[in-house]
């Protein structure tokens, strides 16, 4: 027998939050809560009132019809509106219902797409993530709601809550303009409500939430707890500068080189309970000029292992080169790769600088999205995101955030200083003619 839909109390509350009179509404709060889909369901039954028109807008548009168009949506109709058919266009991408009302679907990242859509008008305007999209964006949104379809006008926003300087908290929690850092005009307008994982329980898999209590501390309370985090002015990274700019493997272009940096330690292989990780990261720069963050491989072993580490992770990328630290000794990092894995092209860089000033121009390319990182990566976005101007505010030491400054640099031939020594001993010669030939440009 099929079961029965029923909103959890959480949802319910949030529902009945949607339905109020209240113009521009956030749900906000940890991962996997049923925000989209309860944002959702409200449009396609205020869709179903009258014929009008709605709009779910997301910053990247393969992001909105992956996880909305493909997922989020047909799961909404197929249990919440299980009678009712509907025909999706795959060229324009909406959403007609059998009493003529279109749910459209877009992204702000393409001119021409973002055009088409903001010549409309709509009766309800959706921001999916909207703490990867700019207050900017959002205000020429707003110019957008204005149709006269019988309906009350609404904008609704959901987001995993990003730090306490983004126009989401300032807006919906402290009730400010955040431009004007004024109070807002008709704060009774707006209304927010968390809505955490624990409050859907009933419909997520027996172990995510225990998935979720072993992220770090700040994605925990993030991704668990839905909580804004305090604001750092002094901070490198942000959190929402990476959900902005996240990849997935359908998003990447050609890579036309690839590199693995490696931060290590001295740890060793019997007894390094009391040492730090080894930093082993897999970096490639895209024909679009952009650097792309593979993989995180940082663990803490002897070199051994994380020579064998990073060896296989050479030939399953088909990388071009091997970069690392020499804090430890550069003949002992360049001898723990080439043992394990024979011939393969050595960089050995020193580390005259700090860190944070090997940083700051790393941290610069990520605010412009020349880099993003393909998927997920909880610890290494951690590290990166106590780094400050003033200093590395984390207790262990960055060497997954290291490793990546590395490879980027490397990557990125203009950000090298002198504070880098080539390695010429050995196996530069097996390069990929096309990368040798990128490095001298």
């Amino acid at each position: 027998m099929t079961k029965t839909f029923s909103l959890t109390d959480k949802q319910a509350e949030g529902q009945k939050l949607l339905a109020s009179s209240c113009k521009h509404i956030m749900l906000f709060g940890g991962s996997r809560s049923g925000k989209t889909f309860l944002m959702i369901r409200a449009i396609v039954i205020r869709a179903l009132k009258h014929k009008s028109r709605h709009a779910v807008l997301r910053f990247r548009f393969n992001h909105v019809k992956s996880s909305v168009v493909l997922d989020t949506f047909p799961k909404v109709m197929s249990l919440c509106f299980p009678g009712i058919p509907y025909n999706l266009d795959k060229s324009d991408w909406y959403v007609r219902l059998p009493n003529g009302s279109e749910i459209w679907f877009g992204g702000l990242d393409e001119k021409e797409r973002t055009e088409k859509i903001l010549g409309q008008e709509y009766s309800t305007i959706a921001l999916n993530e909207c703490s990867q999209i700019q207050y900017s964006a959002r205000n020429i949104a707003v110019t957008r709601l204005a149709e006269n379809s019988g309906l009350a006008l609404k904008m609704y926003y959901d987001c995993n809550p990003p730090p306490q300087s983004h126009w989401t908290y300032q807006t919906f929690i402290k009730s400010f303009d955040p431009d004007t850092r004024a109070q807002l005009r008709n704060p009774e307008n707006y209304a927010a409500m968390l809505m955490n994982p624990d409050d859907n329980r009933d419909n997520l898999p027996a172990d995510y939430i225990e998935e979720l209590e072993g992220l770090p501390e700040r994605l925990r309370r993030r991704f668990l707890k839905g909580e804004f985090l305090p604001a750092n002015d002094n901070a490198l990274w942000t959190p929402e500068v990476f959900d902005k700019y996240r990849a997935s493997d359908g998003d990447m272009p050609e890579l036309q080189r690839i590199v693995i940096a490696v931060d290590p330690s001295g740890a060793d292989e019997d007894d390094n309970v009391n040492n730090d990780d080894i930093g082993i990261a897999v970096v490639g720069l895209g024909t679009d000029g952009k650097a792309y963050v593979l993989e995180d491989l940082t663990l803490k072993a002897g070199p051994a292992t994380w020579g064998g580490v990073v060896g296989s992770a050479f030939d399953r990328h088909s990388a071009d080169m091997v970069v690392g630290e020499d804090n430890f000794g550069g003949a002992m990092v360049r001898h723990t790769i080439q043992t394990a894995r024979n011939g393969t092209p050595y960089k050995k860089v020193t580390a005259s600088r700090g860190k944070v000033v090997r940083a700051e121009p790393i941290s610069a390319l990520y605010e412009t999205g020349k880099v993003r990182h393909v998927g997920f990566f909880p610890e290494l976005e951690d590290e990166l995101c106590d780094f400050t101007t003033t200093g590395f505010a984390g207790t262990r030491s960055p060497n997954r955030a290291d490793a990546v400054v590395w490879a980027v640099t490397e990557l990125f031939p203009g950000l090298t200083r002198a504070n880098q020594e080539l390695d010429t001993s050995v196996g530069l010669a097996t390069h990929r003619q096309g990368a040798t030939s990128w490095m001298g440009a």
